[in-house]
């Protein structure tokens, strides 16, 4: 048995044999010799036991009553002071919670709102990025393109260049052409000197000067021509054979040449003089009109085409590195666009943990205000009980007076009848506050022994009120009621006997206890 029942138990017995004590000790017998303008009420001794049994009984189960509305109020009291214990307990968690997950929303506030503006200026920083490499990468490709196209203008022009390169060389090396020799004065007949130029062709070479160099070949009559000129300059002999040369002279290029010759026949016949004779050479050197000209044209579209490839080669490999860079920063805005995105995502997960923290802490600080206004409830309760409780054995108590007070009439000449009526009387009423004593005590134990836990309180018993002194009353007939013989001092020893048998109840316990 726990210290606080072995308190409740020695409590409440004290207090049943206390009360037991003063309800018989402040019970006061009628004296004959005591004047009271109070009415007084008079019956006979079996009326008289019969009320005060009733009324003890009464008694004896209000101050059952009491105790158990006490038990109640105790435990119900300790309840309400744990939940009390607790609502504190948690307000002050919930305070702390809330101090610190106010700070800790405050700073995965602060975090997500940093974590979503870094977010969002990646996320920016990222398109323009792109966008940024989508232009660099059209760049590269127009100068990807532009390469190609210059590459071909190059190539092109080199064909050109080449073919004109060809041209030129061909023409440098030399064509036969179509050659004949006619009259100067008559261009449709032949000229007499055809006959020593057999091929009627002409070979004609394309000078770096843009003239040409043509060479007749004579195939015979080297022995009679002597000399050949154009323009006043003398051509080049370069003998072939014993009759035959190759006669070389320069020109513009042309349709047709004047020939000045000289032919001496004397040797074969004398009586010929030497003749001075011109001779128009019918021969096509124009073909090769325009061969530098466009050679110079194709050098020069291909040293231009070269050009443009090469800048169009500078510019794609500068595109092409801006590209580059362009393409590796919308990687890493990608990659910070990222990182910023999970880092958004862990700062609005921390803030809502930390807002779920402090609402449970606000929850469990509801539930405790809860279950500790159910405790007051509960306790207010109890206590309305045992007001209850000691009002009706304030009640009782009144009554147990009032049954007390009664007179018994008794004849004269039966006074020892009377006195034998008021011991039996009084042995009544000690056995009746015997029984209620013990009933009182019998309540008690059951009451601590089911409250094995609670620690009572507050008892509050209600204290009888003090006797008065009852006086015989005045019949209001005329006839004079006869003084009743009693002297108050026949029930003292059954009631001395019985308070001290209660106090026993009482005082056993708390010696019990002592020895314990």
């Amino acid at each position: 048995m726990t210290s606080h029942v072995k308190n409740t138990l020695v409590t409440t017995a004290a207090i049943a044999g206390a009360l037991a004590a003063t309800t018989l000790f402040n019970t006061t017998t009628v004296k004959a010799d005591t004047t009271s303008s109070a009415p007084v009420t008079t019956t006979t001794s079996a009326t008289k036991d019969s009320a005060i049994a009733s009324a003890q009984a009464k008694v004896n189960s209000a101050s059952a009553a009491v105790v158990s509305a006490q038990a109640a109020y105790g435990s119900a009291s300790t309840a309400a002071s744990d939940a009390a214990a607790k609502t504190a307990a948690a307000s002050a968690s919930a305070a702390a919670t809330s101090a610190a997950t106010s700070s800790a929303v405050a700073n995965a506030q602060a975090a997500a709102d940093s974590a979503a503006t870094a977010k969002s200026t990646a996320d920016a920083n990222l398109a323009k990025a792109q966008s940024n490499a989508a232009a660099t990468s059209r760049a590269k490709s127009m100068t990807s393109a532009a390469v190609v196209s210059a590459q071909s203008a190059v190539a092109s022009a080199s064909a050109k260049a080449s073919d004109a390169d060809s041209a030129v060389a061909s023409a440098e090396a030399g064509q036969t052409v179509t050659a004949n020799l006619m009259k100067f004065d008559d261009p449709t007949q032949a000229s007499a000197a055809q006959q020593y130029f057999a091929t009627k062709t002409a070979i004609v070479k394309l000078l770096p000067s843009g003239q040409v160099q043509i060479t007749i070949p004579l195939t015979s009559g080297l022995k009679y021509l002597k000399e050949v000129s154009y323009n006043g300059v003398d051509a080049t002999f370069t003998k072939t054979g014993d009759d035959s040369a190759n006669i070389t002279f320069t020109a513009d290029p042309a349709t047709s040449y004047t020939l000045a010759m000289t032919m001496d026949i004397t040797s074969v016949m004398p009586f010929m003089p030497i003749m001075h004779e011109k001779a128009l050479l019918d021969v096509d050197t124009t073909i090769f009109n325009g061969l530098l000209a466009a050679k110079s044209a194709a050098d020069a579209a291909l040293t231009s085409a070269q050009a443009a490839l090469s800048t169009a080669e500078t510019n794609a490999a500068t595109v092409a590195q801006v590209a580059s860079k362009a393409a590796s920063a919308a990687t890493a805005a990608a990659t910070v666009a990222s990182d910023a995105a999970v880092a958004a995502t862990s700062a609005a997960t921390n803030l809502t943990s930390a807002q779920a923290a402090n609402s449970t802490a606000q929850a469990a600080l509801t539930s405790a205000q809860v279950a500790q206004s159910a405790a007051d409830a509960v306790l207010a309760t109890a206590k309305a009980n045992l007001d209850s409780a000691n009002a009706a054995l304030t009640s009782a108590q009144a009554e147990l007076k009032s049954a007390q007070n009664i007179v018994v009439v008794t004849p004269a000449s039966s006074a020892a009848s009377s006195a034998s009526s008021t011991a039996s009387s009084a042995g009544s009423a000690a056995s009746s506050a015997t029984n209620s004593a013990a009933s009182t005590a019998t309540a008690t134990s059951n009451v601590a022994s089911s409250a094995s836990t609670t620690t009572v309180t507050s008892a509050v018993v209600a204290t009888p009120a003090t006797t008065k002194k009852a006086t015989s009353s005045t019949p209001a007939s005329s006839t004079t009621a006869k003084t009743l013989p009693q002297t108050g001092n026949e029930n003292q020893s059954a009631l001395v006997a019985l308070g001290l048998a209660i106090l026993t109840l009482g005082i056993y316990p708390m010696m019990k206890r002592k020895h314990a």
